[in-house]
This record gives structure tokens, sequence and C-alpha cells, in this order.
């Protein structure tokens, strides 16, 4: 009953905060009133009276809801295959693979440069080289549900939009083999060996599992489908099988020296792309599972509110090098994005707002910093605030930031004062 009751609250809590977020006049975007709506019902805040239900009371009644995000985050991926289709492919796949790896690995030499840097100024105390290098490879991952989001809420349409998701979905595969790469030398400087396995094998039998599961599963679908002639069913259907898709990613299998898992992320975008250049019903049954989704999405962004760790603003050390990481890694993505995006000719648009969409980030990063923990100590310690501090800031303005540079690209047309009223009356 409690979890039912904080599960409500929390929607309730998000859509009313959209209202009063357009009272202000301030037009920022659903995400970050979802997100504020969190921080509201969060540990934090209304949590703090203790009463239970009635938003969420602790840390660990935040993590309870772990199966609502990992959910939406498997939606997410679905949603995010979807921009694979190879009708779309033929025009932007060069462009969007170019840009999708070279700006995530720019961003990880940029704060690798920069951190160990500091490293050598602040101090081995201060920040330890292993966590320096750590931080790096953090920094190429970027959040695809807020992006989404965005784009979905203002109908976003045009070259940088195109480009735009599967530069986002790209950002995955990408960030987990530089993260390997990167944590597996990190872990050799604590005095730990070079394992190759760690370094090299793991990661990329992670990608390749992850997008044969995916490609099976989507194949699966697509001819279940079959049995069906209602459309409702087959949304049922597809449903389902993500849920079980989700599930499925969080086997793990021993083999020999190396470990056979799967990143739900990446096979989730697997199956919808797969699901959407085979099935002739994919297009209808994705317009009917984002309607389906909607309160979905809703309560993980405010979940992902609460879960927020506002503690981390006591400790000034954080503060400093977590403003550096956030600074640095926008940077590197911009210069990134806008490096490969003139070496692959693209639209002037692209070139100057592209850099400025790919700011949030969120739940790979922190599935990175769980991986993370295995450094131990005040190392792990360190990179989990950092990033948690990171995370909150960009959480709240990264979406904000998407919306600027998809208006100001001309890819968001906001609605005239005329067309809102007359919009407004056709829902009476």
């Amino acid at each position: 009953m409690e979890s039912l009751l904080a599960i409500s609250i929390a929607l309730l809590a998000g859509l009313l905060m959209t209202r009063v977020l357009k009272l202000t006049r301030l037009n920022l975007p659903d995400v970050t009133a979802f997100l504020i709506a969190g921080l509201l019902v969060g540990p934090y805040c209304l949590g703090k009276i203790g009463v239970p239900g009635l938003g969420f009371t602790s840390m660990e009644a935040v993590d309870s809801m772990s199966v609502i995000s990992n959910t939406a985050l498997g939606f997410i991926a679905f949603a995010i295959g979807n921009e694979f289709r190879l009708s779309q492919l033929r025009s932007t796949g060069k462009q969007a693979v170019v840009i999708g790896i070279i700006q995530a690995v720019f961003a990880s030499l940029l704060v690798d440069i920069v951190l160990v840097g500091l490293h050598f100024a602040l101090g081995e105390d201060v920040l330890p080289l292993s966590v320096a290098v750590t931080l790096g490879a953090i920094a190429s991952a970027t959040a695809p549900a807020a992006t989404l989001m965005v784009v979905r809420q203002y109908k976003a349409k045009g070259p940088l939009t195109d480009l735009l998701l599967p530069i986002v979905a790209l950002d995955d595969a990408v960030g987990l083999v530089v993260f390997a790469i990167s944590f597996g030398i990190a872990q050799s400087m604590q005095g730990g060996e070079m394992n190759v396995f760690s370094v090299l094998v793991n990661p990329l039998l992670e990608i390749v599992c992850s997008l044969a599961l995916g490609a099976l599963m989507g194949a699966l679908l697509t001819e279940l489908e079959r049995l069906f002639y209602s459309n409702s069913n087959r949304l049922s259907l597809s449903i389902a099988f993500v849920v079980l898709t989700i599930a499925l990613s969080y086997i793990k299998i021993p083999a020999g020296s190396a470990e056979i898992s799967f990143s739900s992320l990446l096979v989730c975008m697997m199956l919808g792309t797969v699901f959407c250049n085979m099935s002739p019903y994919s297009l209808d049954i994705m317009n009917r599972a984002d309607k389906w989704t909607a309160p979905l999405f809703a309560t993980f962004f405010v979940i992902s509110g609460a879960g927020l760790e506002l503690s981390v603003f006591r400790y000034p050390v954080i503060i400093i090098i977590g403003v550096v990481y956030i600074l640095v890694r926008c940077a590197g993505k911009y210069l990134g994005a806008l490096f490969s995006s003139t070496i692959t000719k693209c639209d002037s648009n692209v070139k100057k707002y592209l850099g400025i969409t790919l700011f949030p980030q969120a739940g790979v990063a922190l599935g990175m910093v769980v991986s993370a923990q295995a450094l131990g100590g005040d190392e792990a310690v360190l990179i989990r605030n950092i990033v948690l501090f990171a995370v909150l800031i960009y959480e709240i303005v990264g979406p904000m930031l998407t919306k600027m540079a998809l208006t100001a690209a001309g890819e968001i047309v906001e609605p005239s004062a005329e067309k809102k009223s007359r919009e407004r009356f056709e829902h009476r």
C-alpha cells in the first residue's frame, strides 16, 4: 500500500508541477518539472516529515522503485530503437555513426586531460589519478531519456533531431567500451595487473551479446505479431516483450575467464530496431505505445529527481571537482560534435547546436558508477559523489538547454497565442 501511495503521489506531484511552471511563464520542459517535483517529494524535502507513502522517506524507499525505473529505461531504449529505420539511416546513418563515436571519445579525452592536470595540482590525496581516469570515461555517456522526452513533448522535427536520437543511442555502446578500457587502466593504477579480459573482452562481449539478444527478441516479436488481428492485442504483446527483454538482460552467464552479460539499454534498442524494420505494424504500434508510456515516463523522472543526492553540497571539494567535470565535459561534447559534424558536412544548425543537446547525463553514467565501486575505499566514494553532483546539475539544466538548442535550430515551433487559445477551446 505504501508503495502504491508513493507512486501516485509522485505522479500527481510531477503533473501538478508542470502546471505550476507553466504559470511562471518560464516555459520549461516537462522533464524539468518532473525532476523538480521529485526533489520536493524526495528524502530531503517532503520525505523528511517521515510519513510513509507521503513522499519518499529515505534513499532506500527511492531504490525500492527500481523496477519502475528499469522498466521505463527499457521502453525509452525501445522507442529510440525506432529511430534506426533503414529508410532514415540511408541519409543520416554514416553521419550519426561518425559523430556518435568522435564526440563521445573527444569528451572523454578532454575530461581525462583536465582532471589529470587537476590531480597534479591538488595532489593524490584530494584527486587520485585512478579517479580522474575513471571520471573521464564516465564523461562519454549521454542520457537518452531526457532528450527523447523533450523531442516528443515539443514534436521537434528537422535535420538536428534526425541525427540527435541515433547519436544518443550510439553513446551507450561507445560509452561501455571507453569506460571498460579506462576503468581497467584505473584498476591497474591501484597496484593490480592489467587484465585483457576485463579491459577488452568483457565489454566487447557485452555489446555483441546484447545486440544478438535484442535482434533475436525483435525477430520473435515480429513473427508473433502476425498471430493477432487487433492492434490493441499487438500493443499488449509488444509491452510484454519489452518487459520480458528487460528481465532477460539481467542474466549473467560465466564463460571461462570472461562473463556474458547484457546492457538492458542496448538489448531494448536492438529489439526496437529489428521490430520497426521487420514489422509492417510497427508505426501504429509505436504510436500507441507513446500514449501508453507517458505516465510511466513521468513517474520515472519524478523518481529520478527524488534520488538526486543533495547531501553532496556539504563537501566543497566535490563541488569544485564537480564543476570542473561538468564544464569540461560540456566543452568536450560541444567541440567533439562541432568537429565531427563539420567533417561529415552537416547542416549549419547541426554544427552549432548538436553539442548542446548532448549535455544531459544520468542513467548510463550512474550504471558506470556502480561498476566503479570496485575501486573501493575513498576513490569509489569520491567518484560516486562527483557524478551524483554532476547528474543533479545536468538533469535540471540539460533538458532546458536541449529545448533552447532545438528552438534556435528552428526545429521546435512555439504555438502562437491564437493557436493556444483555439486548442484550449477545442479541449473543452
